[in-house]
């Protein structure tokens, strides 16, 4: 499988602006306890470390806890993606083509992965949850926690049909008819599948691979193709 150049970085950059972030948060928050208890031995009598001093550290410590969170969830997302795209590589022979983390100037969601093939154009959604996971439909549910607000498959169809509408609506393309699919992949090991009638494709890591491979479209990509498609939807990244 070859990479395209111009994948975006989005993840990764939030992992690392969360990670600062926590890291001020808990440096400022330290600071201000250090300069108080410095006060407080040496008798000094500093207004903002009488009693606003409390509520004054913890608003550093508020916003840790805030920052570690989000942190924490780009994290997980950008190691599933990481997995994803390790697999992907490992699977799939250099007739296939990856474009990773995507975002297009037309707005939505963030794109985690296009899987461009001879077969056709494979749009995915991945998510590094755990634990028990029910899909309904569109509807999600994770044991345990309320319903989610904003459901994957959803999403990884609407992202789905903006791929499709930028390469049939391209001139310089000319090609109609291009099989574009939706998927959603669950790449943590720990997951348990509770399928309803979803509405997508719903797969663990191991599945990804020959799912794609063994998809079957009317008329083959030439690998001149491929590549047109490809930059194409870079073009329209934002």
């Amino acid at each position: 499988m070859r990479k395209m150049k111009g994948s975006g970085s989005y993840l990764r950059n939030q992992v690392r602006k969360n990670l600062a972030k926590v890291a001020f948060c808990l440096f400022l928050f330290s600071l201000i306890v250090f300069i108080a208890g410095l006060s407080f031995f040496l008798g000094l009598t500093l207004f903002i470390f009488e009693a606003s001093a409390l509520l004054i550290s913890l608003v550093p410590l508020a916003l840790f806890y805030y920052y570690l969170r989000k942190y924490r969830i780009y994290n997980g997302g950008w190691e599933g993606e990481k997995q994803v795209t390790k697999l992907l590589s490992s699977k799939l022979n250099d007739d296939y083509f990856l474009l990773n983390d995507l975002h297009l100037r037309t707005g939505g969601g963030d794109i985690d992965h296009i899987v461009l093939g001879p077969n056709g154009v494979f749009v995915l959604e991945t998510k590094n949850w755990s634990g028990e996971i029910t899909c309904r439909g569109d509807e999600w549910q994770r044991a345990g926690k309320p319903n989610f607000k904003s459901s994957p498959s959803l999403q990884v169809k609407r992202n789905a049909s903006k791929i499709k509408q930028i390469i049939d609506s391209s001139p310089s393309l000319n090609l109609n008819g291009v099989w574009v699919e939706g998927i959603v992949v669950l790449t943590n090991s720990h997951s348990t599948l509770r399928l309803n009638n979803p509405t997508v494709p719903i797969l663990k890591l191991t599945q990804l691979a020959n799912h794609i491979i063994s998809q079957r479209s009317s008329s083959g990509l030439s690998q001149r193709q491929l590549e047109e498609i490809g930059k194409e939807i870079l073009r329209q990244k934002g």
